[in-house]
């Protein structure tokens, strides 16, 4: 019985953020009611052109830079021709011989370490309508379709990989690095659910230690991380039992059914002969100016791993909390504003805050970072109130709960509760006297050397002053009252 190995490679499709459609003035908004976003151009009636969109260029370029690519000073559109109900014009308007962006790389963190991927390509391209299918959630059971052109023309970029993944948490993580990418340097809102991101997986396998590749399987449309893992780990078994059976892998293109958990054959698998690409003749070529590189390359954002180092090198965070921040871009955002206006010993504790309380009352509100009321000035304000002795945390978070709702200053809902800690020794010395009076057993244990019997005082101190007697000041005379008896 042989061995295997996997060998895949990802061909991502990221819609482009533009208000409008890649040949024509369309809206690309979402959850328009079908077919109302549309054109002569979008339904391919007949003498309409095309006009290129300057913004789908300049957003191309951008990702091929992320991606260290090289941006050809000139490039091709083509037309891919095949039938499809939802493709209109009988074609679809891509790059074929002359991409936009050819070669580069982007490197994934795995469980033994980075692994660079290599990049073949980024071109541009038109996406085509949407199949609604009636009777089911999916193709698979669907009694009917219907086509929606909304999508008609909506402006693509797809990243093509090379075959360098191995596995397929290899493959959910690669596509974890890529939607961060796209959604950082803000040209793709990487909302898998809504189709503005999504892949096709070419997969194979091959005898360990073979060099030549196997047949490979193309899978569809996978819309979520979730089913770009599971779609490759079923197509890797299969094809597995395929071989050991003693038959063979047929090239194919492949449906995944996440309900079943399962692909399914659609078609024979297409080369790039079939689609009889030609130059589209109503296009010229595409010429970048080498000034045009230069300018967009310094719009270009930082990128999230350069803001993850810089992060842990410079604030200290760990793993976990530059993983929250840099999860959502309006997260990333607050949090940068929030650190360019204290020191950066102050930073990670912010940070605390900012992943831990502040993000839980935004989630439970179902609001963004970019629309809370909670401004970086006034998490500042809270948590040096917090180090200062002011106030307690426990305190601090009813306070945070407070300003995240009414939008007011933290120092004036302390001032109007009179939630200010008690630190004062005298209003303290008489709560302290009489709770450890009243617990005699507790009073021989510490006196018996086991110290942390005093917790059990702290928490009645704080019980009674209704937390906001100062922790560390209540231990402290605690400790000095038993002392003295």
């Amino acid at each position: 019985m042989l061995n295997f190995e996997s060998v895949i490679g990802l061909e991502v499709h990221a819609q482009l953020k533009t208000r409008t459609k890649t040949f024509c003035g369309c809206s690309t908004q979402f959850g328009a009611a079908p077919n109302t976003n549309v054109c002569p151009v979008c339904l391919g009636l007949p003498g309409a052109l095309p006009v290129l969109n300057k913004k789908v260029v300049e957003m191309a370029i951008m990702a091929g830079l992320a991606f260290h690519s090289q941006i050809q000073p000139v490039s091709v559109f083509a037309r891919k021709n095949y039938f499809y109900p939802d493709l209109p014009k009988g074609y679809q308007i891509s790059q074929y011989e002359l991409p936009i962006c050819t070669g580069g790389y982007m490197d994934i963190q795995t469980s033994e370490g980075t692994k660079r991927i290599g990049i073949k390509r980024v071109h541009i391209e038109e996406d085509a309508g949407k199949l609604v299918h009636q009777g089911a959630d999916a193709i698979a059971g669907a009694t009917s379709s219907l086509v929606d052109l909304n999508r008609a023309c909506t402006p693509l970029i797809e990243i093509v990989s090379e075959p360098d993944l191995r596995s397929p948490e290899e493959a959910r993580v690669y596509m974890e690095t890529l939607r961060e990418i796209l959604v950082f340097i803000d040209i793709c809102d990487g909302n898998m659910e809504e189709g503005s991101l999504r892949a096709d997986a070419n997969v194979s396998i091959r005898p360990k230690g073979a060099v030549p590749l196997g047949t490979r399987t193309e899978v569809k449309n996978l819309n979520s991380f979730r089913s770009v893992e599971r779609a490759i780990k079923y197509e890797i078994s299969r094809q597995t039992e395929v071989l050991k059976s003693g038959s063979k892998v047929i090239q194919q293109t492949r449906h995944y059914d996440d309900a079943a958990q399962k692909t399914q054959a659609l078609r024979e698998k297409e080369e790039s002969h079939d689609y009889r690409y030609f130059p589209d003749p109503d296009l010229t070529p595409l010429r970048i100016h080498p000034e045009d590189i230069e300018r967009i390359q310094k719009e270009l954002p930082e990128l999230p791993q350069i803001k993850r180092g810089r992060y842990q090198q410079s604030y200290g965070l760990g793993k976990f909390e530059c993983d929250v921040i840099l999860s959502d871009v309006n997260v990333m955002r607050y949090f940068e504003t929030t650190a360019q206006k204290v020191e950066p010993v102050s930073v990670k504790e912010l940070a605390k805050w900012i992943i831990g309380d502040l993000n839980a009352l935004t989630k439970e509100a179902r609001q963004s970072f970019s629309s809370i009321k909670v401004t970086p000035d006034h998490l500042i304000q809270l948590v040096t109130l917090i180090q200062s002795g002011k106030i307690s945390g426990k305190i601090g978070k009813e306070v945070l709960s407070e300003v995240f709702k009414s939008g007011e200053d933290p120092e004036r809902i302390i001032q109007r509760s009179g939630a200010v800690q008690i630190s004062d020794t005298g209003a303290l010395r008489e709560i302290v006297d009489h709770i450890v009076m009243a617990h005699p057993e507790v009073i021989a244990k510490v006196k018996r050397g086991k110290t942390q019997s005093a917790d059990f005082l702290i928490g009645q101190v704080m019980k009674k002053t209704k937390g906001m007697a100062k922790p560390d000041l209540a231990r402290q005379m605690i400790l000095e009252k038993i002392a003295s008896l």
